[in-house]
């Protein structure tokens, strides 16, 4: 019982730094932020208790409104993500030449920084760009399109570059899994015919369960909770086309210093990515690895 307390311990010491940064970047805010909902605080003068106030202003503001659809409608990118980044990994995952270079350049987008990126897409997306040359090469559209600056486009054009950005990421993920999975199930499978479609569906699909679950959570809640790409390259426009419930919240609480309204629209923001959660869970309650 000794040793099994050693490691418990030695466990415990190993988690203890991100447990601290968890706690008090994570926690300790959402905690303070339940009674700061329910004032008026400003920084600047004396605050107020208003009672629910600001969670019935926040239901009433077409903004909020606006900036929590566009949020809810940026999810429609984790399922691309997802399929894409397993394809990507099942991909890289193959004995080829140079093999080890095509994993590093699909993850160099994951290590360049956002203002690098969206300079880099906003002269792509931009009318004279090249998005709009080869398409128009291609007799896709008839004419240029402001990717950006149109309110029919603009929110799509950002969902296109989180997808791009963060597929190297998952691919990761996804791609230590399959390295995982012991190949004589492969030969097996090849041995008694199957296809390699019904291989990747049959057993590369399942027992990557658990990683496809951690993924589309944490997809799931960086897509609610996007902010650098509209922040640097639209700052929520054209109208509010492209404004997401965190860029809402940062202009109500860091530009408009109302940070009792702000705390009210976090705490709500919060309540429907718990929610959210819990459904992804609950559809993949029979996760796990059973060869």
């Amino acid at each position: 019982m000794r040793w099994m307390r050693t490691e418990t311990f030695a466990a415990w010491a190993f988690m203890a730094p991100g447990l601290l940064i968890v706690a008090v970047f994570v926690l300790w805010p959402i905690i303070y932020g339940i009674p700061l909902s329910l004032t008026d605080y400003s920084v600047i003068g004396e605050t107020h208790y208003v009672g629910f106030e600001n969670y019935v202003t926040a239901v009433q503001d077409k903004s909020f409104l606006t900036s929590l659809w566009n949020s809810l409608v940026y999810v429609l990118i984790v399922p691309f993500i997802q399929i894409f980044s397993i394809l990507m990994a099942i991909l890289v995952n193959t004995r080829l030449p140079l093999i080890k270079a095509f994993r590093a350049a699909y993850y160099i987008p994951v290590v360049t920084s956002m203002v690098a990126v969206a300079l880099m897409w906003s002269w792509l997306f931009s009318n004279n760009g090249v998005v709009n040359y080869i398409l128009l090469q291609l007799g896709i559209i008839q004419e240029q399109v402001g990717w950006l600056s149109s309110s029919s486009t603009a929110l799509y054009a950002l969902m296109f570059i989180t997808m791009w950005k963060g597929l190297g990421y998952y691919m990761v993920l996804y791609l230590a899994g399959l390295q995982g999975i012991p190949s004589e199930l492969y030969e097996a499978a090849m041995i008694d015919g199957a296809s390699r479609w019904q291989v990747i569906l049959r057993i590369t699909v399942p027992l990557l369960r658990p990683h496809i679950l951690f993924c589309t959570l944490i997809s799931l809640m960086g897509a609610i909770r996007v902010f650098d790409e509209m922040f640097v390259l639209t700052q929520g426009g054209p109208g509010n086309a492209t404004l997401t419930s965190s860029l809402y919240i940062y202009q109500k609480g860091l530009e408009q210093f109302n940070f009792g309204y702000a705390s009210a629209l976090g705490l709500i923001v919060s309540v429907i990515v718990g929610a959210l959660s819990i459904f992804v869970f609950r559809l993949n309650r029979r996760g796990g690895v059973s060869y």
